[in-house]
C-alpha cells in the first residue's frame, strides 16, 4: 500500500471511501499496489502494468468542469482501463451512475475492485468488451457525459511493450480517436459532451474524427509538461454538430515551470480533483 504524500494539515475533500470492513480479495495482490487518487479514494495498479497518468487527471478535470452545473446523472467512460477517469468521476459526482467499458479483462477486473474498495460499485458498472461493438451499449439509453483517453499511436509507429496491459493502452489495438468519436456519437444526450484527449503529434486527426461521427469541437486545450517544451497532448470536448457553437480554446495548461515546480494553475487542477495542490 502506497504511503500518502500529503502536506501537514491537508484535509481530503469529497466523499469518503466506503471500504468494506473485510476487503478480502480487494487487497493488492502479487505485483499490485494500492495508491491514493482523489480525496481518500484509492486505485489498484499493477507494478509492471498500465498506471494512472497526467492525461487521465486532466481529462477527468475537464469533464467535471464542463458538466458541473447541472451535474450529470449518467456518464460513460469508453476504454476505461484500470478505471482512473471512472474513479475520478465517481468521486466528483457521488449522486451519478456511471458505466465503463474495457476490452482488457485484467484491467476491467482491477477497475471493478477499485470501485468496490471505495464503495462505488453499486453505482458504477464496468463492462467487459469492445465498445466498437454497438450491441455492447444497446438498451443503455443516452448519457449526460462521455469520456475517453484513447491510445495515442497507430500500430506500427513504434515498439510495443510486452508488459501486461501496456501495449493496447498506448497503441490502437482496438481503435483510436475515430472509434471513440463514433461510439460516443451514438449515445450522447442532446447537448452532452464527449471529453477526451489525444497526443499532440496526432492532433490533426481529432477534428476530422469528430466530423465523420457528426460531432463538432466545443473545447480545445494544449497541455505542456514543462515551461518551454512543446505540448504533450491536447484535451478536447465535442458535442453534436447541430448543437455546436464557438470553440473555446484557453491558453495552454503548463504543468511545471522552468524550475520543475508545479504551476499554480496545475495545482488548482489537482486540488479540484481531490489531490494535494
Amino acid at each position: 500500500m502506497r504511503a500518502a504524500r500529503r502536506p501537514p494539515g491537508w484535509i481530503a475533500a469529497g466523499p469518503p471511501p466506503q471500504t468494506p470492513e473485510d476487503p478480502g480479495d480487494l487487497w493488492p495482490g502479487p505485483d499490485e499496489d494500492l495508491c491514493w487518487l482523489a480525496g481518500n479514494w484509492r486505485i489498484l495498479q499493477r507494478l509492471d502494468g498500465h498506471r494512472t497518468s497526467l492525461d487521465d487527471l486532466v481529462t477527468a478535470h475537464l469533464a467535471a468542469s464542463l458538466t458541473a452545473t447541472p451535474a450529470p446523472k449518467r456518464w460513460l467512460d469508453l476504454g476505461t482501463g484500470i478505471g482512473s477517469v471512472a474513479l475520478f468521476l465517481a468521486w466528483r459526482f457521488p449522486q451519478a451512475h456511471g458505466l465503463g467499458v474495457e476490452v482488457q479483462a485484467i484491467s476491467a477486473a482491477m477497475a471493478r475492485r477499485s470501485l468496490a474498495w471505495n464503495g462505488a460499485a453499486d453505482r458504477v458498472e464496468v463492462r467487459d468488451g469492445d465498445f466498437r461493438d454497438s450491441a455492447l451499449l444497446a438498451g443503455q439509453g443516452l448519457f449526460d457525459l462521455v469520456t475517453g483517453t484513447p491510445p495515442y499511436f497507430p500500430i506500427g509507429t513504434g515498439p510495443q511493450s510486452e508488459a501486461t496491459q501496456r501495449a493496447p493502452c498506448r497503441f490502437e489495438h482496438h481503435g483510436g480517436v475515430e472509434a471513440y468519436c463514433e461510439a460516443a456519437a451514438r449515445v450522447l444526450a442532446p447537448g452532452a459532451p464527449l471529453v477526451a484527449c489525444e497526443a499532440w503529434i496526432q492532433r490533426e486527426r481529432v477534428e476530422p474524427a469528430g466530423r465523420a461521427a457528426g460531432l463538432a469541437l466545443h473545447y480545445w486545450r494544449e497541455v505542456i509538461p514543462r515551461e518551454g517544451k512543446t505540448p504533450l497532448f491536447v484535451v478536447f470536448a465535442m458535442t453534436a454538430a447541430a448543437q455546436a457553437g464557438t470553440v473555446v480554446s484557453p491558453p495552454a495548461l503548463v504543468v511545471r515551470d522552468g524550475q520543475g515546480r508545479r504551476t499554480l494553475e496545475f495545482a488548482a487542477v489537482r486540488e479540484a480533483m481531490g489531490m494535494p495542490a
